[in-house]
């Protein structure tokens, strides 16, 4: 049976036993590293920038309604289409990234996303084009999503395939700060946005800098991107052996002999995606204008948060190296599920620093799952279904607690005037990822074959 507890014993995650990749220096090991954090990095900023506007202006401008609730729910489903279109994104550029090498899915990935984010600042609005400007977001919107559909696996991968033995945690959750960085960069350039132009010249046509200035940060991406090394996986040596073991159709393949593990995976992550989202995303739209929380202040809380938790994304790896995976993330995981009620029901208070304080707790429960699993999904499949197979877990997972995360806690919060359904719904999805674990093996010492 193809995952049978035999199966999936860690010593067996490996489809063959094969010698561990070659050391590599460390600089160039490093230079990768860097490379991975960057184009995350700059995908989750396109992201985030999205979110943001999608929280302040999008919904008027684009779903004019009359009801601002409806304007919100209709812009937040635009923020759901590209999740799932992240599907999608696993099928083209898992199989790219199986069959023909990380890099080239990488590069086409991170060009896809340049296009389509510069593309919505370039557009024009419901007022100027009619029912063609909706339509025009709603397509790029899933192009972004089909193009973060490929990163995440690619940029972590890139990482983990070249790090020394028993670093493999550490150099994973590299990239893995690319999303909290990859906020505190758009609020970086939202917040300076907001000040000068204000509120009403932000919804009137400010909106437009954060997606337009992506171009400079892409044009960087790619040229770092192009010029790192290839994985291991796909060295001369390993290349004719990687491309006969390649399947036609990796999902497929990945389905018919690791559904077991695909599913498991998945739920091991899709409650830090409910806690980032709605932390990052959401609540920045929900507090203002339900609670009459300034604007300010929710970026501010969200982005000390999401600073605390890239600061301890590297120590907190270094821990899952010594002590293993499982019990770094079951630690967050029990942590999240406490306090996820306290968190949201920190916006109940309207104080700054209440907030902030909670939502820095939070995120920092928050990287003790999300630091690791960078690590411990790779390690779940054997190499020529790795792509596919860590890429179509975390995103299923983002998709499913994440991607919805704020159209169902918008129709939550219409039906129950209160924050603390964010977090009884945040609560139970940490719940379900801490089952998950359970039934997951530890990952640390497994054969990580190439």
């Amino acid at each position: 049976m193809p995952d049978s507890p035999s199966e999936i014993a860690p010593e067996a995650v490996g489809a063959r036993p094969v010698a561990s990749p070659p050391l590599e220096a460390k600089s160039k090991v490093s230079r990768v590293a860097v490379a991975s954090l960057i184009g995350t990095t700059i995908e989750y900023y396109d992201f985030a920038v999205y979110g943001t506007a999608a929280a302040l202006v999008l919904g008027p401008a684009f779903f004019p309604s009359g009801n601002a609730t409806a304007s919100s729910l209709a812009a937040f489903l635009t923020f759901a289409a590209a999740f799932l279109a992240r599907p999608l994104g696993v099928v083209l550029f898992g199989t790219i990234g199986d069959r023909l090498g990380r890099r080239p899915a990488l590069v086409s990935s991170l060009l896809l996303m340049g296009v389509a984010t510069v593309g919505v600042g370039l557009l024009p609005t419901y007022e100027t084009a009619g029912v063609l400007a909706p339509i025009l977001l709603v397509t790029l919107r899933l192009l972004q999503g089909l193009s973060l559909g490929g990163e995440w696996g690619g940029a972590v991968l890139l990482a983990v395939e070249h790090a020394p033995p028993g670093r493999r945690a550490l150099y994973a959750s590299i990239p893995q700060a690319g999303p909290s960085l990859g906020f505190l960069l758009s609020s970086a350039v939202i917040l300076p946005t907001l000040a000068i132009a204000g509120r009403d010249g932000f919804t009137n046509g400010a909106w437009r800098i954060p997606f337009v200035l992506s171009t400079v940060l892409v044009v960087v991406g790619l040229w770092v991107r192009t010029t790192i090394s290839e994985s291991p996986v796909f060295s001369s040596e390993n290349r004719r052996t990687t491309q006969a073991q390649a399947s036609r159709f990796p999902l497929g393949t990945l389905l018919k002999t690791h559904p077991r593990r695909l599913l498991l995976g998945t739920g091991a992550a899709i409650g830090g995606s409910a806690v980032y989202y709605l932390t990052i995303v959401y609540s920045l739209s929900y507090g203002p204008k339900s609670l009459d929380i300034p604007q300010n202040t929710m970026l501010t809380a969200a982005s000390i948060g999401a600073a605390a938790g890239i600061a301890i994304t590297i120590p907190v790896a270094r821990l899952a190296d010594r002590i293993g995976r499982r019990p770094v993330m079951l630690t967050g995981a029990v942590g999240c599920v406490l306090w996820a009620v306290p968190m949201y029901a920190s916006l109940s208070s309207r104080n700054g620093l209440v907030i902030t304080g909670a939502y820095t707790v939070g995120l920092l429960l928050l990287a003790l799952m999300f630091s690791p699993v960078a690590a411990f999904l790779p390690e779940l499949f054997p190499a020529h279904l790795r792509y596919t197979g860590a890429s179509a877990a975390f995103i299923l997972a983002n998709t499913l607690g994440g991607g919805f995360a704020p159209l169902i806690a918008t129709w939550l919060n219409s039906q129950w005037e209160s924050p603390l359904v964010l977090g009884f719904y945040t609560g139970g999805l940490c719940l379900l990822s801490l089952l998950c674990l359970l039934a997951l093996p530890e990952t640390r010492d497994c054969e990580f074959d190439t």
